[in-house]
């Protein structure tokens, strides 16, 4: 059995294979529950991060409506469009998104203060964004 430490890709292959066949023998079971707890910890991390970056590009682009431009739209669709490929894959993130939302806001606000150079009264301090505003790929702030 190749340890995970030596190569976690075969790892995890050989582990899922003998896992299918049912040779259980010599699996570490505690390091596969690991494992899987960790992709559950990844697939959030990632709907976090589009979060944040759909939350500070929409408030760029409210809030600096002469620089708005084909970078920032890409930018806005291409999060919502990973949004949503996380929820079909995982559909049980969509409980965390108010969440996820409100902690990582005040890091879209603080990014879009650095890179806008507007003051900070500009953003407000509550997220100005519901859910499903996020989520409309019509909605444009």
């Amino acid at each position: 059995m190749i340890a995970p430490e030596q190569d976690r890709y075969a790892w995890t292959l050989e582990s899922a294979n003998r896992l299918r066949s049912g040779r259980l023998a010599g699996l570490d079971l505690e390091r596969i529950a690991e494992e899987l707890e960790e992709m559950g910890r990844s697939e959030k991390h990632a709907l976090s991060s589009h979060l944040k970056v759909l939350m500070l590009h929409l408030l760029k682009w409210r809030h600096q409506p002469s620089f708005r431009g084909v970078s920032w739209q890409l930018s806005i669709t291409n999060a919502r469009d990973e949004i949503q490929e996380l929820l079909e894959d995982s559909p049980s993130l969509r409980h965390q998104l108010a969440d996820l939302m409100t902690r990582r806001y005040p890091v879209a606000r603080q990014r879009a203060i650095l890179e806008t150079g507007l003051p900070e009264t500009t953003f407000p301090r509550q997220c100005p964004f519901t859910v499903e505003q996020l989520l409309d790929a019509d909605y444009w702030a």
